[in-house]
């Protein structure tokens, strides 16, 4: 049953997924965001739990990723899709939202072949990008008065879309340790991330991600 344990959580992220896709296609974008945050967690816990308890498969990798396009390519798809088509006359123009879906489905496959993607990823995470993108639609109206329109929703999906197939280095939130000679960076990270969840609460989410592709651009120049 043991060995079962990892495969029921990523089955959760699926669920999960499934369930945020339902609550997208009824306008209700609280609930669909706030499952889809969820998935983010059984996604981090299903590997977590896998090399604890060293129980590691072929077939766990294959379902993760599977679980993974529905929770953070589908979803976040559904989720811009709505939004551009809120705020546009351009019939066609909401379709491009689904460069999400075939983008995070390309990065997930990347990765399974990529053995590099230990300590980092080489491109954005499907999750990084699907809590910024599900976080759109929950900003102030001050926000969203500029931040809504056509063409600024486009350009979002297409560079976050490229963004996940880049070779751009993205520190993994994983320790092997928690000193801190060795995770200045992660630590850095979660610091200023509480610090922006208690000022701005659920509006930091996007900032954080961009605060998250940020520390990982400067590390890599200052690592060049």
């Amino acid at each position: 049953m043991i060995r079962h344990i990892p495969n029921i959580l990523t089955c959760c992220n699926l669920i999960c997924g499934c369930l945020g896709i339902v609550f997208i296609l009824e306008d209700r974008t609280v609930p669909a965001a706030y499952f889809v945050w969820l998935s983010c967690l059984f996604d981090f816990f299903d590997g977590f739990v896998a090399r604890l308890l060293k129980v590691s498969s072929p077939i766990g990798k294959e379902l993760d990723s599977l679980a993974d396009v529905i929770s953070f390519g589908v979803v976040p798809s559904l989720v811009m899709y709505k939004l551009i088509g809120a705020h546009t006359q351009i019939e066609f123009l909401p379709y491009i939202a689904f460069t999400i879906a075939a983008f995070s489905a390309l990065r997930l496959a990347i990765f399974n072949v990529d053995e590099t993607q230990t300590d980092s990823f080489r491109g954005l995470n499907t999750p990084a990008n699907t809590i910024f993108i599900t976080a759109l639609p929950l900003l102030p109206e001050s926000v969203g008065a500029w931040l809504y329109q056509d063409w600024l929703l486009t350009i979002i999906t297409l560079v976050f879309s490229l963004l996940m197939v880049s070779n751009i280095r993205i520190f993994a939130l994983k320790f092997k340790s928690f000193a801190w000679q060795d995770n200045k960076l992660r630590f850095t990270f979660l610091l200023l991330s509480a610090l922006l969840l208690i000022v701005l609460k659920i509006s930091a989410l996007p900032v954080i991600i961009l605060l998250y592709i940020g520390l990982s651009v400067g590390a890599q120049a200052v690592a060049k």
